[in-house]
């Protein structure tokens, strides 16, 4: 029961946000065209629920020439491959606004584990442990407020699975509450030489690709 409310929420909450936040979305989509020449989306191979592979939306950060299939903190001076806009739109978490349409497709929840990408097979295989894997993923997660990139794959899958244990009103609304307060503290995570507000050390800073 509780799934279907949820799913119903998650709909209307994520049309009447895209409606709210439309300005900002104009403005942010300006700058983007302004700022590198381009696609204004970035599309990434995620897992979905069941394991289905689906494209997670994004604004882009980086710029069109980054060296394909390299993980982002591998990169040699990832700072120098960000866009003038991108370290802002990042710190500040700005570039997942798109997921909203995730959201409203169905693809994704507002809060669930977070999806990962079809290449981390390791972390794929330890959320099969804990049924991780046969939910919606989420904007964010139990394992995103505790921890995030400094936990290990054994641990992010595990602290998944109690989400899903857990699943319901309460703690989705901690994790609410929890995400709230870790963008308005801007917690960050090193990704080579530089520190970002939320972006995920596993997140492959592909060559970005797209329909402008």
């Amino acid at each position: 029961m509780y799934l279907k409310v949820k799913r119903y929420f998650d709909f209307f909450t994520a049309l009447f946000a895209l409606i709210i936040l439309s300005p900002l979305l104009i403005i942010i989509i300006v700058a983007i065209k302004l700022d590198s020449p381009g696609p204004i989306f970035f599309y990434q191979k995620r897992i979905g629920i069941n394991k289905i592979h689906f494209n997670i939306l994004k604004f882009r950060t980086m710029r069109i020439d980054t060296p394909k299939d390299t993980p982002t903190h591998l990169l040699e001076n990832p700072d120098r491959w960000l866009t003038k806009n991108g370290a802002f739109l990042r710190k500040n978490s700005l570039d997942e606004l798109p997921q909203l349409i995730n959201i409203l497709k169905g693809e994704m929840s507002f809060i669930g584990p977070r999806p990962s990408l079809w290449n981390q097979f390791d972390l794929i295989s330890e959320r099969d442990k804990y049924g991780a894997n046969e939910i919606i993923p989420g904007l964010t997660g139990w394992a995103q407020i505790n921890g995030r990139d400094e936990l290990s794959v054994e641990d992010k899958a595990f602290l998944d699975g109690e989400y899903v244990k857990k699943m319901g009103p309460l703690m989705d609304i901690k994790c609410f509450l929890g995400t709230i307060l870790s963008v308005i503290k801007k917690e960050g995570i090193v990704e080579g030489s530089i520190t970002l507000g939320h972006e995920n050390k596993e997140e492959i800073s592909n060559k970005e690709q797209g329909k402008s």
